[in-house]
């Protein structure tokens, strides 16, 4: 008798050990955001529909053809007047390296001196942790040298570079950042997320790269976290869930958001017909495992009955009941990445949103466009410039990277949020009363059918044209 009771007190004493250490495992996993800067551009980097025009039409490898085809593109995209690109594009002229890493020096460091200079109490001194993420762009030495070089770090500063990743890149490098604050307690840590558009903006006329051009513009965030307890008081946001699915066994899913040369030996992305397959499959296993997490019992066993009734009675689900779960029972507000117009519209209808719930989306893509892995937090910038984010909210993060990826991020909101940030200029005038694009009244006779039977040189009929406006 007193052995089982001995054996019962210790196995007792040991599960009672082994939760308070899980509990104080996750105690030190916190990941706090303290603060972040978008990057807005200066106004002679602006991309409105006349500067846009004469880009395009500076392309002698364009046909009627193609024209057609970037007009319908544009108008379609979401993208409006007061985006912006790389100067070199702007100006005609084939990039430099001095313009590819002028462009990186100028978002990077627009972004980082802001950032030391918000009312944190960090400096860059205090920086533990560094993580950069630029797709298409990798110099030497590394744009983390550059960043330690200006701001004079640490020796023991811990840096990482990732390409290749795509649009959802900075929650893979906030997963970076998560992880390794399992290893470094009371560490400080910056991500910076960008794109590089200067030397790949795509000169050929193949359609399905022509894509990239209409929808990628210049932008950038850096991000400030840490998981300090003694600065949880200066925090905005709480890491909650972050779940990464990547598919790129299937080959289709890989060769459906490619960099690549053409026919004619032009470099560009190329996006394929496969892409929307490859997104919907990874944004349906992604979910698999991240609802459990956000979503409570009572809708998840809602969601269950019904499915079984339905399976009972032999319904196939339609293509338009989206995913049939109510995520606005686990999560208020939705930062779907502003990618382009079909993506935000599809993913929005695919879990059930509202206009409401997709509108920092639309209008991120709308003054920003597609600027790659920063396009989040433009929309989130949005969400905190008109005051949607309270105490206790749950923000919902969803994006897609080349690969192919779907990463899930969730964020708890620490304190009510109200800064304009980067919108601070416009978003009295947010949401416009139309997001119609002006190309099509402008440029709208490359439809007419007369044209189909001339041959001209649209880049010199161009030129006439803004001549006479």
């Amino acid at each position: 008798m007193e052995i089982f009771m001995t054996m019962s007190l210790l196995t007792l004493f040991f599960g009672f050990f082994c939760l308070c250490k899980l509990l104080l495992q996750r105690r030190d996993q916190s990941c706090y955001m303290l603060a972040y800067e978008c990057y807005k551009a200066k106004e002679d980097m602006k991309l409105n529909c006349d500067s846009s025009a004469k880009i395009v039409m500076r392309n002698k490898n364009l046909g009627l053809e193609e024209l057609r085809f970037l007009l319908k593109t544009i108008v379609s995209s979401g993208i409006g007047e007061e985006t912006s690109c790389p100067r070199n594009i702007i100006e005609g002229r084939n990039p430099t390296r001095a313009d590819e890493l002028c462009e990186m020096d100028g978002i990077i460091f627009d972004t980082l001196d802001k950032l030391f200079a918000r009312p944190t109490s960090i400096s860059p001194s205090q920086i533990d942790i560094l993580v950069v993420n630029v797709s298409m762009f990798s110099p030497a030495p590394s744009l983390t040298s550059r960043i330690i070089n200006r701001y004079k770090m640490r020796e023991d500063i811990k840096t990482f570079n990732l390409s290749g990743m795509g649009c959802s890149a900075s929650l893979i490098a906030i997963d970076v950042v998560q992880n390794l604050f399992k290893s470094y307690k009371n560490a400080n840590a910056i991500v910076v997320s960008t794109e590089s558009i200067a030397p790949n903006w795509y000169c050929g006329k193949e359609k399905s790269m022509m894509l990239t051009n209409c929808l990628f513009r210049s932008g950038g965030c850096s991000m400030l976290f840490t998981n300090n307890k003694g600065l949880k008081h200066q925090a905005m946001l709480k890491l909650r869930h972050l779940v990464r699915t990547h598919i790129g066994s299937s080959d289709e899913a890989y060769d459906c958001c490619i960099q690549a040369e053409d026919e004619s030996g032009y470099q560009g992305f190329r996006l394929t017909k496969h892409l929307t397959k490859a997104a919907a499959l990874a944004f349906t296993m992604n979910l698999q495992v991240l609802v459990p997490k956000v979503l409570p019992l009572r809708e998840i066993l809602r969601y269950l009955a019904v499915s079984r009734l339905k399976s009972a009675k032999s319904q196939k689900p339609k293509a338009d009941e989206g995913v049939g779960l109510n995520l606005k029972t686990g999560i208020e507000h939705f930062c779907i990445h502003p990618g382009g117009r079909a993506i935000i519209d599809g993913i929005g209808k695919s879990l059930g949103l509202s206009d409401y719930d997709v509108e920092p989306s639309r209008m991120a893509l709308h003054r920003f466009g597609n600027t790659s892995a920063a396009g989040f937090w433009y929309a989130l910038g949005y969400m905190e410039a008109k005051q949607r984010l309270k105490k206790g909210n749950r923000i919902l993060m969803s994006g897609f990277g080349a690969g192919f990826k779907c990463n899930n991020i969730v964020w708890e909101v620490l304190k009510d949020l109200g800064d304009a940030n980067v919108w601070k200029d416009c978003i009295e005038s947010y949401p416009p009363k139309t997001l119609v694009n002006p190309f099509m009244e402008k440029y709208g006779w490359l439809n007419d059918e007369y044209l189909s039977f001339l041959r001209l040189d649209f880049s010199q009929l161009f030129a006439e044209l803004q001549l006479f406006c």
